[in-house]
């Protein structure tokens, strides 16, 4: 009988835990899922290029002025093409008498300054030696400069009242340069912001690197003139050596309510031919559904390239942030866009809700030669698939590359937005696996804005910052070492915008205006800006205009800034010497994308895939 009661007990005993630990269970594995997702299987990405797909760039020659030496500063790429020992040979010609400036083969740069020229209609080209073949650039000419601005490219915009927004980058014409793709007007209704029902439309603007104007297209009033409305890029989907344009277009049955916001009527991708603005194919944008949120505040749009077969490149077009995300991914294939998959966030729910960023980057992150697609927080496979969620939320700002050379593969740092209790709303992980490496370790409230850049020498890695938002109630800031070591708080933590590689070396810089206020951003009023090293010298002076872009466009791997002024676009460029050469930064996949990213939603600076510090 004793037995029996024990017995008894015991099975009581098991019947009342039970409730609890399957409870136990299910949490535990709630946990695991939002760290480690099941992953669907699709099949892999096969598309229609037999080789990478790659934009046909050539040596970009650029002059520049060295006023303070009375020299000309010439400058020109180094391409993943070039042998190791590739070399080079400048070439100057005045009045038709052509002389070679360098005694030695230039290899230690792909830059050379010619003290000795007093012509001011001096015309000169670089010759590459590769092994036995040699091959000579374009020759160029060099443009005067006034006052104290510092070297620039001007490409005068057709209207002298039009002031750009945006710009994309990509070679139309396939001569090898990059040519600009503007949006306009300037103004931007952002999803928290009341909309004038004023009749503005936003228009799609060309011009070559020369200046010369192609097309205008005016996307109508179904596109409301706001930045998450009306994504597009610029690159060579097709593979022919000419760069086409992507974006979102809608039709004329568009429905508005009462706030004068589009809640309904027509979406499309659309791709345009880029010489003539003609479209050429459209398919239905990803559709407008109540899984996303609010129709306006969170059903935000982007536009991505990915080369998702590691050869043909993708475009991406993605609908959500905050709640539900969807990304169609499609190819351009003789003229016809095929879809390659759909990845649809509520299949992988509640591991990827709320993970999105407000850019979107590709590159590859386990070594395979595909592309991985960062969102935010979260990760896709190639195939469409989910590689990793971090679960910690919406990200304003997601950066992709090497922080911690000491580290094997890339990291992602994220600055994010929804407050974090755990200590990792200032964080960095593994790219590859998503794996938690280290966080600010204390409570975040809302964490707007970050980046990553190498200003210390001292230290090795990039040092990560990052600012809260005032909306959360908090104005802290923050710098961590590549390691996650506190370095620096508030004032003494520099700013997260538009920094720049434009001195000699590896360290980076930003731009602070003529009233020494760091990070200054807009100055179409008058004010110029400089740039400068972090709590450092000034490096460089007189560079107006709204800053819309920073990548390296030409010359060597430094890079230039593009700035919008009342009619005109100027790109303005380096004229210190180099110390080293790299290949140019625009053939880093990851750096490109990054670049291509700029066109649309909130600035980022670019970054490549691989540690760019001292």
């Amino acid at each position: 009988m004793t037995r029996i009661k024990t017995l008894c007990c015991i099975v009581l005993t098991l019947l009342l835990i039970a409730p609890a630990f399957s409870q136990d269970t299910r949490e535990r594995h709630y946990m695991y899922e939002i760290l480690k997702p099941n992953h669907a299987t699709k099949p892999e990405v096969n598309g229609f290029a037999s080789k990478r797909a790659v934009e046909p760039l050539g040596r970009g020659l650029t002059l520049a002025h060295m006023k303070e030496k009375g020299a000309v500063h010439i400058s020109w790429r180094l391409l993943q093409t070039d042998a190791e020992t590739v070399s080079f040979n400048v070439y100057r010609s005045v009045n038709n008498k052509e002389k070679k400036l360098n005694q030695k083969p230039i290899t230690a740069t792909t830059d050379f300054v010619d003290t000795s020229s007093k012509a001011a209609h001096a015309t000169y080209w670089v010759e590459s030696v590769n092994g036995e073949e040699k091959t000579r650039s374009e020759k160029i000419s060099l443009t005067p400069v006034a006052g104290d601005e510092a070297n620039y490219h001007c490409i005068k915009l057709k209207d002298p009242n039009v002031t750009a927004g945006r710009v994309a980058v990509a070679d139309l014409n396939g001569d090898g340069k990059y040519d600009y793709i503007i949006r306009h007007p300037n103004s931007n209704v952002d999803p928290g912001v009341p909309t004038p029902d004023d009749g503005t439309t936003y228009k799609i603007e060309a011009y070559l690197h020369d200046g010369t104007y192609l097309w205008t297209k005016d996307l109508g009033l179904g596109i409301e003139p706001g930045v998450w409305y009306s994504p597009f890029i610029a690159y060579d989907f097709d593979g022919d050596g000419k760069a086409e344009i992507a974006l979102k277009t809608a039709g004329d049955d568009y429905l508005k309510n009462d706030a004068a916001r589009i809640y309904g009527g027509s979406e499309y991708l659309s791709v345009l031919d880029g010489m003539t603005g003609e479209e050429i194919v459209r398919v239905d944008w990803p559709e407008r559904n109540n899984r996303y949120g609010d129709v306006n505040r969170q059903n935000r749009n982007q536009i991505g390239m990915a080369y998702l077969d590691g050869k043909t490149p993708c475009i991406l077009a993605t609908r959500g942030t905050y709640r539900l995300m969807v990304v169609d991914a499609w190819q351009l294939n003789n003229g016809k866009l095929e879809r390659l998959w759909r990845w649809d966030g509520d299949e992988e729910n509640p591991v990827v809700r709320s993970q999105g960023a407000h850019n979107m980057v590709s590159g590859d992150v386990d070594g395979d030669g595909k592309d991985e697609i960062l969102l935010g927080s979260c990760m896709l496979n190639s195939n469409g698939t989910l590689r990793w969620s971090t679960g910690l939320g919406h990200s304003d700002k997601a950066y992709l590359t090497d922080i911690d050379p000491n580290r094997e593969g890339m990291e992602v740092f994220l600055a994010i937005e929804p407050w974090i209790d755990n200590g990792y709303g200032v964080s960095t992980v593994d790219a590859s696996s998503g794996e938690r490496i280290w966080g600010v370790g204390h409570k975040t409230f809302h964490v707007g804005d970050g980046m990553v850049a190498d200003i210390d020498p001292t230290r090795p890695g990039l040092e990560c910052f990052a600012s809260e938002d005032k909306k959360g109630g908090s104005t802290d800031k923050y710098m961590l070492s590549a390691d996650g070591k506190k370095l620096a708080s508030n004032a003494d933590v520099p700013p997260c915008r538009n920094w720049i590689w434009w001195d000699a070396g590896n360290i980076r810089q930003l731009f602070f205006g003529d009233d020494n206020r760091w990070g200054a951003e807009s100055t179409s009023g008058g004010r110029s800006q400089s740039i400068g090293y972090w709590k450092g010298a000034k490096i460089a002076n007189g560079i107006y205009g709204d800053i819309i872009m920073i990548a390296d466009l030409f010359g060597d791997w430094r890079e230039e800034v593009v700035t919008a002024l009342p009619g005109e676009l100027r790109v303005y460029h380096t004229d210190i010497p180099a110390k080293d050469r790299k290949v140019t930064l625009m053939q880093d996949p990851i750096y490109r994308s990054y670049v291509l990213q700029r066109s649309q939603g909130y600035p980022q600076a670019p970054v490549p895939s691989y540690y760019l510090g001292d």
